[in-house]
């Protein structure tokens, strides 16, 4: 999922539709870029979940540093 940074340049930028792998592991812009008139298709692929979960796991405090908490 893009994080608010990310999803606002998709809005300013033009971009009609985001495809994301999943939102579990990270919420990030979704509401906003909708809100925004962009399709966000979130295919909540347990790959992807899994491949976040594994990263974040194994990168703790580099994840928490990148997200801001």
């Amino acid at each position: 999922m893009p994080c608010y940074l990310c999803g606002g340049a998709v809005v300013q930028i033009g971009i009609k539709k985001v495809i994301i792998g999943e939102s579990r592991t990270f919420e990030g812009s979704e509401e906003f870029m909708k809100q925004h008139g962009v399709e966000v298709i979130n295919l909540d692929n347990n790959e992807c979940i899994t491949m976040m979960q594994d990263f974040i796991e194994k990168n703790h405090d580099l994840w928490f540093e990148d997200i801001g908490k």
